[in-house]
């Protein structure tokens, strides 16, 4: 028996009022079972979702009708087709709805982002289009759906090309003499199966290949950008785009390396003169390898480095693997491709030392520096890390801080330091700081270059 829930008036009026949409759907309670299977199995091949069956979608698109099952046995056929959309329920958390004001129990199922390729009663696979149920039907579909799931990999593909590309290549004879000194190239790599039937795989190709950007164009490059401005656009590209190529452990390394160089030497002009922008070597390091090492291959794109003044992006093709979110990247795992990731660690001096951690150890030096935590979105069919340069600190406390090694704070540089976007915040912020004590009014200073220092709390009297 699955539990019931009591929601107020007011939450099943704030429910009822939203709009379906690629998260949302509701169900008539007359539904045939086997519908709803779609729906579910839809949500679990997608993002996750939440269904109400019990409330039905006005053809108007207003406000959506509660009306809920007499009691938890009525909605038996509705729950049985879960089991075969997913077995034990490992997908789906099911309880009742009841509310007081409205007539009947509401069966709210939340179904989660799935590592599996789920199916309706009906043996058909479905995903989420927008507001809708969409059955998958090609076998090219089911193929990028089972990819997106981690289930099968591109890197596992062999290529058209001579075994040569990677059996007698510089990476390969540099790695075998560092790793194993006494294997032959062609033996060790079919035994690894990254050379099958006397093709390489494209994990064979990224790792051992000195130029595999000649055998998969557009789909294992790095780019970096350095933009004049907070914002992206190209008039504020600095200089050209550098791209970075070769097998995947050196450019990672040169990727890194040009970064943290472009960052170093960048300095940007504001009110106060020039000033340069810190980021832990560790955290860069961390994203743009966890960026190379589970980036989907499939998908025709480079990964791209963003540097702006205020923020760093790292942009990755393909969306994340199986049941992984941005919410619980930093504790499960699952490997999109598990021959680049175990390869690339047995390299001397990995860029991937300690397998799994990566985005932890990232999220952890900023920490030690005081700045907030990158931020990890999902895109269309992309993944985006922003690395931004702000403290943890209240604006408050940043301000006082760095009056204490400096003379004086203007708005402009302020909002600069804390990222308040809004002047006249910016100006409240400086007023409560006075009305405390911490800052003052620099006499003679009026205008745009109105400033504050230290205040009265912070003067020392009489002698050390």
């Amino acid at each position: 028996m699955f539990e019931i829930v009591q929601i107020t008036a007011e939450q099943a009026a704030k429910l009822t009022s939203r709009q379906e949409s690629f998260f949302l759907d509701y169900k008539d309670k007359r539904i045939d079972p086997s519908k709803l299977s779609r729906a579910l199995a839809a949500f679990c091949n997608s993002d996750g979702g939440d269904l109400y069956v019990g409330i039905s979608q006005s053809s108007a698109g207003g406000q959506a009708v509660w009306s809920g099952f007499n009691d938890p046995e009525e909605a038996n056929s509705h729950i049985q087709s879960f089991e075969q959309v997913s077995p034990f329920g490992e997908d789906l958390d099911v309880e009742f709805l009841e509310c007081q004001t409205e007539s009947g129990l509401v069966l709210h199922i939340n179904a989660r982002k799935s590592r599996y390729v789920r199916k309706a009663t009906d043996g058909k696979v479905y995903k989420r289009l927008n507001a809708s149920n969409q059955r998958v039907d090609s076998e090219a579909a089911l193929l990028a759906l089972r990819r997106q799931k981690g289930l099968e990999s591109f890197e596992s593909e062999t290529l058209s090309v001579d075994e040569i590309l990677v059996t007698n290549s510089e990476a390969i004879i540099g790695y075998l003499l560092e790793v194993v000194p006494t294997a032959e190239p062609e033996v060790y790599l079919r035994k690894q199966q990254l050379l099958i039937g006397g093709r390489p795989t494209v994990a064979s190709a990224l790792l051992f290949a000195d130029e595999p950007q000649a055998v998969l164009p557009k789909r294992c490059g790095i780019k970096i950008y350095r933009y004049g401005s907070e914002e992206q656009s190209r008039d504020r590209l600095v200089g050209l785009p550098i791209t970075i190529e070769g097998n995947l452990y050196s450019q990672i390394f040169e990727a890194v390396a040009r970064t943290v160089e472009i960052i170093a030497d960048a300095a940007f002009l504001d009110a106060e003169g020039l000033r340069r922008v810190e980021y832990p070597g560790e955290t860069l390091h961390e994203i743009i390898t966890n960026a190379v090492l589970h980036r989907d291959y499939s998908v025709t794109d480079d990964v791209h480095v963003r540097i702006f003044e205020n923020r760093v992006e790292v942009e990755s093709p393909g969306r994340l693997p199986g049941h992984i979110t941005p919410n619980n990247i930093l504790d499960e795992r699952l490997s999109r491709n598990p021959f680049v990731v175990r390869h690339l660690n047995r390299f001397p001096n990995p860029p991937n030392r300690d397998v799994g951690e990566g985005l932890n150890t990232a999220f952890e030096f900023m920490r030690k520096l005081n700045l907030r935590e990158p931020i990890i979105q999902e895109r269309e069919n992309s993944v985006l890390v922003t690395i931004r340069h702000e403290s943890l600190a209240s604006p408050a406390q940043q301000v006082v801080e760095f009056l204490k090694s400096n003379e004086s704070i203007r708005n402009e540089l302020a909002r600069k330091l804390t990222g308040v976007n809004s002047e006249s915040k910016m100006q409240k912020i400086f007023e409560r700081l006075g009305r405390a004590g911490e800052i003052e009014h620099i006499p003679g200073t009026a205008g745009r270059g109105y400033a504050y220092r230290l205040g009265p709390k912070h003067r020392r009297t009489g002698s050390d």
